[in-house]
């Protein structure tokens, strides 16, 4: 008799997991049903802020796969619009409200995938009956607030509540379509996943590209006009906004994992093993956005809601499920993004994560360019190393410049990840023609600075 495989949400991490099992075992070995609330499976959130610019001509270019290509070609039953209401371990069931035709589904499982993602912050203020107002963390959010944004009278006016990577992102989105944005950070810099030296270049680049940046200001509240918003209200006084974005981060989505008893970390995600497992809970795994992970360097758990993560952890867990064997090592915290055509990327701890994890450093920052200084179209770019006082073990990168700076981040965490020292890092044999590169590398010169400092100290 075939076992039932339940997956609890259709993106990246919870499909993954589903089409890797099916791969390695049949139908007449596995049934699988995958509940999705939204209206989409397997999508790129990360290039919502492409498509609400205009970047990106249509909506269903950021679908991956639809239901009906999982039905056909990895026969996995996907329901949307089901959204699972709980988990009872006990009776090995879950259960499901369908949310377009009412009524309530029951479906028992041998095995259970949880993988609802995270959900953004939304903070007491924000008045879910004051129109107006939108996270942006899934494609039913993006669609909704495209459609606000496409309506008429068009909004003219937009606030940006949270100054991390969406929030940046959708601040940009919204100055290419025409708006006024106004971008508020309760904190003294946006972009806080780099070292406030490095972000001061993103704001500039921001500022540049007439973004109003508005730091150390706290949102109070909002102000409306016939349930449309009308001002973001602050201690320093209203933002007029016909439109506001919130971009305050996401949480993991753990609430029917706790009604059920599943075990979470001290980041807020569930625990699980390398094998992407839920420990002590048997035939229950969980997988992306809702998880907590190893980071490779401090040694913390952490919770780092990436797609890059989600989709090789859903592998993982598929794998296993398959019958196979695989593991997730963990993560450094690698990200890219970009303002205007400024590129920012990081990897690793930060100054103050060192700080926290322990660690004695020296941390320097070396200014090159992106190709041979007499090449056409050099531009300069910032790079940061944080490395071990007593190794020279490279602990973190940090990268802002123009062209063909983000990507060499990359470079810098397979270092990381590999344990190299700054010292073995300046003898990389990297990839060397004016075009592309200066003789040294911004890499390898910021390397070499890292070494510098080192014997100094």
């Amino acid at each position: 008799m075939a076992q039932r495989l339940i997956v609890v949400g259709g993106d990246a991490a919870g499909m993954a997991a589903a089409s890797q099992a099916r791969r390695r075992r049949d139908r007449s070995d596995l049934e699988i049903v995958a509940f999705e609330r939204g209206h989409f499976t397997s999508y790129s959130a990360c290039g919502i802020p492409y498509w609400i610019s205009g970047v990106v001509p249509e909506r269903d270019q950021l679908i991956a796969r639809d239901p009906a290509t999982f039905r056909a070609d990895f026969d996995i039953d996907v329901r949307l619009r089901h959204e699972v209401t709980a988990i009872d371990l006990a009776r090995r069931e879950v259960v499901a409200r369908d949310l377009d035709g009412g009524g309530e589904v029951r479906e028992p499982f041998d095995e259970l995938v949880y993988a609802t993602g995270a959900v953004p912050k939304r903070p007491d203020w924000a008045d879910p009956e004051v129109r107006g107002v939108f996270g942006v963390q899934t494609l039913d959010d993006a669609s909704a607030l495209r459609a606000w944004l496409d309506a008429e009278p068009a909004p003219r006016r937009a606030v940006v509540v949270g100054g991390g990577y969406i929030g940046v992102e959708m601040a940009e989105a919204l100055i290419q379509r025409g708006l006024s944005v106004t971008l508020v950070e309760q904190a003294d810099q946006p972009m806080a996943t780099v070292d406030p030296d490095m972000a001061a270049l993103v704001a500039d680049a921001m500022r540049g590209i007439g973004i109003d940046i508005r730091t150390g200001v706290e949102v109070t509240g909002l102000d409306e006009r016939a349930g449309r918003v009308s001002a973001v209200v602050t201690a320093d006084g209203p933002l007029p906004a016909d439109v506001v974005v919130l971009g305050l981060g996401v949480r993991p989505d753990t609430a029917l994992a706790e009604a059920a008893g599943l075990p979470i970390g001290l980041s807020g995600g569930i625990r699980v093993d390398r094998r992407m497992r839920v420990p002590g809970v048997p035939g229950v795994w969980a997988a992306g956005d809702c998880v907590e992970t190893l980071h490779r360097v401090s040694g913390l758990p952490v919770h780092v809601p990436l797609g890059t993560h989600a989709n090789k952890q859903g592998r993982v867990a598929g794998i296993n499920l398959g019958g196979g064997y695989a593991t997730f090592p963990g993560v450094i915290g690698t990200a890219v993004t970009k303002v205007c055509e400024l590129e920012v990327g990081r990897t690793g701890l930060r100054e103050r994560d060192a700080a926290a994890s322990g660690f004695e450093f020296v941390s320097v920052r070396a200014e090159s360019t992106n190709r041979a200084g007499y090449y056409p179209g050099a531009r300069t770019m910032t790079v940061k190393l944080i490395a071990e006082r007593s190794s020279g073990r490279l602990l973190g990168a940090q990268i802002v410049g123009w062209s063909e700076a983000a990507k060499r981040i990359d470079t810098l965490a397979v270092a990381l990840w590999n344990e190299m020292t700054v010292d073995e890092m300046t003898a990389l044999d990297l990839g060397y023609a004016p075009p592309y590169a200066p003789v040294w590398d911004p890499v390898l010169i910021a390397a070499r600075k890292a070494v510098d400092a080192l014997h100094q100290g």
